[in-house]
């Protein structure tokens, strides 16, 4: 392992499980600091994690909503004395289905999860970045942008590419890099806590498998990813070794642009 985050602070949102998890198990094994937040209450099961107990702060928050946000950012200033990388890893397809089967409400629910969390997190990071003069923002968009059944999460995500862009216009010259990955099909362990916990139907699970074919298919390499292969780009943006990067969003789909 390499020390990419010696004298690093970051706060990882998503960071219960999954691709989020990994980011701060691997930044905590090159030497940051991290807060990890999560609305789910495992996410200080992280505790457990080498170097956790110097080096480690679990916050539980609801980031749908900006209060909690701005309260992240403050503990995290509180606890390790500033704020040098934001990864928003918040976010995900709730329902899977055509577009006219969506409800109003269903609409609503997948714009707030993965839209406004990294709206609120980027909003509420950005006044300690710029006391210190610099910092990072990683957001996790997604390949879905162009994709089958999932419209509402799609124009989400389609919304934090454009975040990405216009936030590293504004601030570039102020020290302050703004990224985001966009994630293919990712193999993961299952969900503990689970997006949508109504039991699926037939038609639901067929409209799902779609998904996946079209997500095999558009991709070059013709699988999934791994958690470790969305991580490492992640962590790659994250670091000073992309320090002449910013206002990109990269595809991390085997190929799939997205």
């Amino acid at each position: 392992m390499t020390a990419r985050f010696n004298n690093k602070v970051a706060v990882v949102t998503g960071a219960a499980q999954g691709i989020g998890r990994r980011v701060v198990e691997r930044m905590l094994a090159e030497g940051g600091r991290v807060a990890a937040v999560d609305r789910a209450e495992i996410v200080h099961e992280l505790t457990t994690l080498p170097g956790a107990a110097e080096r480690l702060l679990t916050l539980a928050a609801d980031l749908e909503r900006n209060a909690d946000a701005e309260r992240v950012m403050a503990a995290t200033a509180e606890r390790f004395g500033r704020l040098d990388i934001l990864v928003n890893n918040v976010g995900g397809t709730i329902w899977a289905k055509p577009f006219e089967h969506y409800r109003e409400h269903e609409i609503e629910a997948e714009v707030r999860r993965s839209l406004f969390p990294t709206l609120w997190c980027c909003h509420a990071a950005l006044p300690y970045m710029l006391q210190q003069g610099g910092g990072a923002i990683v957001n996790v968009s997604s390949i879905a942008t162009r994709g089958v059944n999932r419209v509402p999460y799609g124009a989400a995500k389609g919304g934090v590419n454009a975040l990405t862009a216009c936030l590293a216009f504004e601030n570039a010259e102020r020290g302050i890099r703004v990224n985001a990955t966009a994630p293919g099909g990712t193999e993961a362990p299952p969900r503990r806590i689970p997006r949508n916990t109504e039991q699926p139907t037939s038609q639901e699970k067929a409209w799902y498998q779609q998904i996946v074919d079209q997500t095999v298919q558009s991709s070059l390499m013709k699988r999934y990813g791994t958690i470790d292969e969305q991580a490492g780009a992640i962590l790659f943006l994250a670091s000073d070794e992309a320090s002449y990067i910013t206002g990109v969003t990269l595809p991390v789909g085997g190929g799939d642009l997205g």
